[in-house]
């Protein structure tokens, strides 16, 4: 049974309890001592915890923490550059004996991944134009497996189980209701770049079958999904005989809808459908670390700095 959440945590709080890690690393600080850098999560979020001045010897033991097993924890809650993080002072790791529930340690997507994907699927084979449904089908069939549990980021937005899957539907419920007001889209081709924009992900980031990501693949660090979704729409489009022009404009889709050339994109949208996708794609990821930031935040309060929201605070209207 969870003893607290992360979301509840308060600073100078004392707490023992169970996280799972994300991600860790023993270090050297500028002390010239060893550290141990902890990445800790559960249902409700994440934070960061360290457990200094590890001596030689404690570091035989901790190299037994790997990056999804589940640990019991017993720190005090403080705060360093406007964030929470735990002050570690022991660390045991857990077995059958604990009678764990690991729902309560993976940050999943509010969705079932089969309903999900199945609404997405059934949007894709209902297209008219005969092209985008084949290119869209066939990238949904061949990933299937994956998307069951892959998150959207390896941190961040929708870094959660079937975060990717979750990111893809919601932006396509938007994508149909914006259709609505600005007749002038293609409202096929706009879905269809809606499909396809991040689904390269799942080869750019790495992540265990929890949805659990401890960084990039080579490839993701040395191409990045823009560039991996590029090279996988110039194939499919050559064996599905989709004509090159529409092609090119799946592809730009892809390379402008981060819009600035410092986020990955060399190219900025070129027709309004491209347009479209980066502010679609933006108001998703915009609105999750919104509500992500009220959860975790009592009403009437502020919540912590949001990196991901230009270091802001978030107010949870009462």
């Amino acid at each position: 049974m969870k003893d607290r959440y992360i979301a509840d945590l308060s600073t100078n709080e004392d707490v023992t309890s169970y996280y799972i890690v994300k991600s860790v690393a023993l270090k050297v600080g500028s002390n010239k001592k060893l550290y141990l850098d902890l990445l800790l999560g559960d249902a409700t979020g994440e934070i960061n915890g360290k457990k200094w001045d590890v001596s030689d010897e404690e570091a035989a033991g901790l190299e037994r923490i790997k990056e999804g097993c589940i640990i019991k924890v017993r720190a005090l809650v403080t705060e360093w550059n406007g964030m929470k993080q735990l002050r570690i002072s022991r660390i045991r790791m857990t077995g059958a004996e604990d009678n764990l529930d690991m729902t309560d340690y993976i940050k999943a997507a509010p969705e079932k991944p089969e309903d999900m994907y199945a609404y997405i699927l059934g949007k894709a084979e209902a297209f008219e134009d005969a092209d985008l449904k084949a290119i869209c089908t066939r990238v949904l069939t061949d990933k299937k497996d994956k998307l069951m549990y892959y998150p959207a980021a390896s941190k961040n937005h929708h870094a959660e189980l079937a975060g990717l899957l979750y990111h893809v539907k919601r932006m396509l419920m938007t994508a149909e209701k914006v259709s609505e007001v600005y007749t002038n889209l293609n409202k096929e081709l706009l879905m269809a770049g809606v499909i396809l924009h991040d689904m390269e992900k799942i080869n750019e980031i790495e992540s265990n079958e929890l949805g659990i990501s401890p960084g990039y693949s080579f490839e993701g660090k040395m191409l990045g999904h823009l560039v991996l979704g590029v090279r996988e729409i110039d194939k499919l489009a050559l064996e599905l005989n989709i004509p090159r022009t529409k092609a090119v404009m799946l592809e730009h889709m892809l390379i402008s809808h981060h819009y600035e050339p410092e986020f990955g994109s060399p190219k900025k949208p070129l027709f309004p459908e491209a347009e479209m996708l980066h502010y679609l794609d933006m108001i998703d990821a915009k609105m999750y670390d919104m509500k992500d930031a009220v959860d975790k935040t009592e009403p009437g309060e502020f919540s912590e700095r949001i990196w991901t929201l230009d270091n802001r605070t978030v107010y949870h209207a009462e």
